[in-house]
């Protein structure tokens, strides 16, 4: 690669040091944030925007590059180029970093520089192919982190609340990719949401979220039981919708696909090896999997409303989500113990059949595998002035405690409505009548 930057004029990343000027450096994005805008303190009321991205050039040195400007500008740039391409940067500002501060929300790297860009200065365009070495283009599936420092998901599932909150790596393959869901916030922010499913010789599911556009569209390029992925500095979390671990990748993570490691090879023969799988399990109530922002759900429904919206979106198996305001018209508990506390796979979290203690999902003997654990189960009925859903079914955590609001879910893939409560708590008289005012009596 020395004779490749020589011939081309090109700086190495190795060779940069800060106050550097007049610089051309080649390197291809293996990582990218969404753009951002922020106050700008100058000039009241108007705002600046930025987006980071990191690129590299050998398989020992990558950097990242932040751009500041106007929001045309920064959006034209951010839309110029994708992770997995090479870049030529020209004239960007070498600035020492400052490691305590910005490696808290930026990828990890070995340099102890960063890379400043501006319109003014800096130009950034994508390299046209015959300016490519492929020993670069093999850089994109080289792991950031050492191939062996990673947590398995048997390890996160066994280490459990140890791990809340911290950031750690992954090795893993790609079960299935959920659609993106977009949605408004209660401040009128725009969101984006994406849940991947991953498993390994350990898990047979365990989740991974992606809230920002990068990411997202990175994991769409996925092919389900094919790709194998390396996620450096993915964060932890204990999922209370789920009663399990879940991963989500923040500023700091960087995902390599199909990593060629030893470690990630053998994953890959594992799921070559196991191809053939449980049809129910992607398809049997996937929605329980989901882990549900509760505050990006601002729309209210009367239950007139959600039978015709249910109605229109028969055949699809996407859920939607709503508000409803309603009282508690029915709530059988009075039935067989068995009914109404079941038993749940640790490992995929649906319910285990109690005769044979085998989980029907996942395929796993729970007396062997994994533990069970005590989960309620049970349905009820919910009525406003426009009529009465029944069956709503009410399960977990949220039968047990109130989460802040009264959401619900439904799905028609299996030829019903069909309800599950995932918060429930007492509604302010007050507003209830200002959402429902200009409902009417519809």
């Amino acid at each position: 690669m020395e004779n490749f930057f020589a011939l081309k004029n090109f700086t190495a990343l190795s060779d940069l040091h800060p106050n550097m000027a007049n610089l051309k450096i080649i390197g291809i994005v293996i990582g990218k944030t969404d753009v951002k805008g922020f106050p700008d303190r100058k000039n009241i009321g108007s705002e600046r925007y930025t987006f980071s991205f990191t690129i590299r050039d050998s398989p020992t040195h990558f950097i990242n590059a932040t751009s500041w400007g106007n929001e045309d500008y920064i959006r034209s740039l951010s839309d110029s180029f994708r992770v997995g391409e090479c870049v030529i940067i020209e004239n960007p500002l070498i600035q020492r970093k400052e490691l305590e501060r910005e490696e808290k929300f930026s990828p990890e790297t070995p340099s102890d520089c960063k890379l400043l860009l501006s319109g003014d200065h800096s130009t950034v365009k994508v390299c046209s192919s015959y300016e490519v070495d492929t020993k670069l283009l093999s850089l994109i599936h080289l792991p950031v982190k050492e191939s062996r420092d990673y947590y398995s998901l048997g390890d996160i599932i066994a280490n459990g609340h140890s791990l809340e909150g911290r950031i750690i790596n992954v090795l893993a393959a790609v079960k299935s990719v959920g659609e993106p869901k977009y949605f408004t916030t209660s401040d009128r922010r725009k969101g984006q949401r994406c849940e991947v499913k991953l498993y390994d010789e350990t898990e047979s599911t365990f989740a991974m979220i992606c809230w920002d556009n990068e990411s997202i569209l990175l994991a769409q390029s996925w092919v389900p039981r094919e790709t194998v992925i390396f996620a450096s500095d993915v964060r932890i979390n204990f999922d209370k919708f789920r009663n399990c671990m879940a991963a989500t990748v923040i500023s700091k993570t960087i995902i390599t696909t199909n990593p060629e490691t030893p470690e990630a090879n053998i994953l890959l023969n594992f799921i070559r090896e196991n191809k053939e799988t449980n049809p129910q399990d992607d398809a049997i109530d996937s929605y329980l999997e989901e882990s549900i922002n509760l505050n990006t759900i601002v729309d209210v429904y009367t239950v007139k409303q959600l039978k015709v919206k249910a109605l229109k979106n028969e055949g699809k198996h996407d859920p939607f989500y709503g508000i409803l305001y309603a009282y508690i018209s029915t709530l059988n508990i009075d039935g067989e113990t068995t009914k109404v506390v079941r038993n749940r796979c640790s490992s995929c979290g649906y319910i285990v059949n109690e005769a044979s203690s085998i989980c029907t999902t996942c395929n796993k003997d729970s007396s062997k595998f994994k533990s069970v654990f005590l989960s309620f189960d049970m349905l009820i009925d919910l009525t406003d002035h426009t009529g009465t859903l029944h069956s709503c079914s009410l399960t977990g955590s949220v039968a047990e405690e109130t989460l802040g609001c009264t959401v619900f879910l439904s799905d028609r893939a299996r030829g019903r409505l069909r309800i599950s409560v995932i918060s429930c708590k007492l509604a302010d008289p007050v507003e209830a009548s200002r959402n429902l005012s200009g409902q009417g009596n519809i």
